[in-house]
């Protein structure tokens, strides 16, 4: 049946009509969704951006496969709708992007391509033009899976901006702070959970949070300047969390007497320059364009989703704590970005971009008003008093439920000074220990993996080819001197970009390299205000942990979302990501729970009993350094799904176009393309200084 709408009727082909007519079109809900009966479990999707079977006759193929999470090649269809030839397909109205021919690019040349392939027996291609949808289609906020003529696939065909776009100093502002509001929760929060943990106070907290905005302004100017160049915020990674409650829960640190919280931040900030200069070595020695060869999809996704899914032990059960506030916001964050995703105000949509923060303020003004009128007030009772002091049995039963549902417990935000500017070292001297060293050094390989991923679905929305693995690799190498710096200044964690970027850089249409450079700029401005990062710390640490749990939620499915670039539907790839995941939860559960009796009366707060491990573990040679990296080590998710997943992925027999290999530049031909070298070259000519160190450039 064919559409009954006269804007999606296809045209009329050519005549005589061809003899084998193709299919009808599929209705106006099959075109939204995707949707193809398939009989199959096997899918035929190519690489990460690059066709490598031809279209099948006969057969409407032009719209995304969902099994495989990937754009297929368009068909050979009579009747008009579209015609393939040797040169590739050609539309009628085709046309070609204003960017490109600002780079000097003629439409249809006959140059290299990015990865250096020339068009079929020399001829010139003719590039797939992105079509606009028509009104009663709809837009849906997804990663790009358009396919142009060189095999690539293409960029978001409703991007507001790209990479090098200019629009104005009060746009990108505004777009700036858009993209850093957005991230909120991925900036802030990590500081909210460690500092605490190391016993430091309210105003401990609100100095960490003032530090980590000025690092996270800082490092994101250095990476857009002279790391990947691509619009990607630095900040306090996940990545880096769980091994610093593991060294935060060491045994040695259980006994201290006095300022725990600094004596603690010094050893942390010892391991993470250690760790950091490795991943430095490792970004500008070339290594990382070596190490790029094992990595792919289907590391990358298990991996990082093992992330967010290690935190379970930590997020709800803390939410229980004040159920009416946590579990109400939680609520809110689903509902503002699900149910209310498609509510736009002047032509943004709100309450997708800003669900975290606007869960936040409703819940956070909600908790206040009933402190307010007294919903948490017990006659008699001081949160102040330590639960070990009390003695009336009716405040001992409620002082629990008092602390952690009123928000007026914390005095960070009175007692900050207006002004406050981070000074390195100001913690103290950093004290580095061989043994946590080692641990943080995996721990930025893992970091830098998380990168790779970002880095290649940044791109391929936001400029017009992936980078070269010169250009990876310098970023990595920045990551690392950008972490050094978060040790030196004493952030807790170190600095990487953060995986939130492709969701809200596809969600908010904004890539300008500029905006985000503005953006950091204000970030350091705001770091410098100490009420600032008061007003952050005095977040209720129930409200803290019902955010985290929508954060790691995301951060799991967005790593899963890198199978989009392999055949998901390959028996191979389920295998492999499922391998990854369970064994990713399950040995470090044997690890945790190893030597632990059920009436064990432990010193830390069950949601911390994971991290002590390595007092406790099963391994226990003479060798007690050896003991403690190994059992800390083998009790991190991440590190057992990466484990698990690069030696299956790479040992298991696989085509590329199956395992999804990620497709990047060559630098022979990024060096032809006038558009490639605008988006990745170094500025102030400094590549100029650096050309003949080919990793670490185009």
């Amino acid at each position: 049946m064919s559409s009954s709408d006269p804007k999606t009727r296809p045209k009329p082909g050519p005549w005589p009509p061809a003899p084998d007519a193709a299919p009808v079109p599929p209705s106006s809900w099959a075109k939204r969704t995707g949707f193809r009966p398939k009989f199959s479990g096997e899918t035929n999707a190519s690489d990460s951006g690059q066709i490598a079977l031809p279209p099948r006759a006969r057969e409407n193929d032009n719209q995304p496969d969902l099994e495989a999470g990937r754009a297929r090649p368009a068909p050979p269809v009579a009747n008009g709708e579209q015609l393939v030839s040797e040169k590739g397909p050609i539309e009628k109205g085709q046309t070609v992007k204003k960017r490109r021919e600002a780079d000097g690019e003629s439409k249809g040349g006959s140059g290299a391509g990015a990865n250096g392939h020339t068009g079929t027996n020399g001829a010139a291609e003719t590039q797939q033009p992105t079509r606009r949808p028509l009104r009663n289609e709809e837009v849906v906020d997804v990663l790009p899976q358009i396919v142009d003529g060189e095999g690539f696939v293409g960029r978001h065909a409703h991007m507001k901006y790209e990479l090098r776009d200019t629009p104005g100093l009060v746009p990108i502002g505004l777009y700036g702070f858009q993209h850093y509001l957005s991230m909120l929760g991925s900036l802030i929060l990590i500081p909210l959970v460690i500092v605490p943990a190391m016993g430091g106070t309210y105003e401990d907290t609100a100095n960490v949070v003032s530090t980590v905005l000025f690092v996270s302004g800082v490092t994101t100017l250095l990476h857009s300047f002279f790391g990947s160049r691509l619009p990607l915020i630095q900040g306090p990674s996940f990545v880096y969390l769980a091994p610093a409650l593991a060294i935060i829960n060491s045994p040695e640190f259980q006994g201290l007497n006095g300022n725990n919280f600094k004596h603690i931040m010094k050893e942390l900030q010892g391991a993470i320059i250690i760790a950091s200069a490795f991943q430095a070595i490792l970004g500008y020695s070339g290594l990382m364009s070596l190490f790029l060869r094992l990595i792919n999809p289907v590391v990358v996704a298990p991996t990082i989703a093992a992330v967010g899914l290690s935190f379970y032990s930590y997020g709800f059960p803390l939410v229980g704590t004040c159920l009416e506030i946590g579990a109400v916001q939680i609520v809110l964050v689903i509902i503002f970005s699900l149910y209310l995703r498609k509510i736009s105000v002047l032509g943004h949509r709100i309450f997708l971009i800003y669900a975290v923060p606007l869960g936040l303020g409703i819940t956070w003004a909600a908790a206040f008003l009933l402190t307010e009128v007294g919903a948490y007030s017990y006659k008699g009772c001081d949160t102040n008093v330590p639960a070990s002091n009390i003695i009336s049995e009716h405040c001992r039963k409620h002082v629990s439920w008092m602390k952690h549902c009123r928000v007026d417990t914390s005095h960070a935000l009175k007692s900050s000074p207006w002004f406050r500017f981070p000074y390195p070292l100001q913690w103290g001297t950093p004290v580095f220990h061989w043994k946590m060293a080692l641990v943080m050094c995996v721990v930025s390989v893992i970091a830098s993996i998380d990168s790779v991923g970002s880095y290649h679905a940044s791109s391929l929305l936001v400029a017009s080819r992936p980078p070269t693995p010169g250009v990876v690799s310098r970023g990595i190498g920045l990551e690392g001197l950008s972490s050094v710096i978060a040790g030196i200044w004493g952030t807790g964690t170190g600095s990487t970009t953060l995986t939130e970027n492709v969701h809200t850089i596809a969600v908010t249409k904004m890539g300008s390299r500029r905006a985000v450079e503005l953006g950091a700029c204000a970030l350091i401005v705001l770091s410098l205000v100490g009420k600032v990062g008061g007003f952050i710390a005095s977040i209720p640490e129930v409200m803290v942990a019902a955010l985290l749990c929508f954060m790691w939620a995301m951060l799991a499915a967005l790593g899963l979302s890198n199978l989009r670039y392999s055949e998901a539907g390959s028996s191979r790839n389920i295998i492999i990501v499922g391998l990854s995941l369970f064994f990713s939860l399950s040995i470090p559960a044997y690890f945790q729970q190893y030597g632990i009796s059920p009436n064990s009366n432990l010193s830390v707060p069950s949601y911390f009993q994971p991290y002590i491990v390595a007092s406790h573990g099963p391994f226990r040679s003479k060798y007690g350094g050896v003991n403690y990296i190994m059992n800390t080590l083998l009790s991190l998710h991440m590190v057992i799904a990466f484990l698990v997943a690069v030696i299956l992925d790479n040992s298991v027999p696989g085509s590329r176009q199956e395992r999804g290999v990620y497709v990047w530049s060559e630098s022979e031909a990024a060096r032809g393309e006038p558009a490639v070298v605008k988006d990745y070259e170094l500025p102030f000519r400094v590549g100029r200084i650096f050309r003949w160190v080919k990793w670490v450039g185009l």
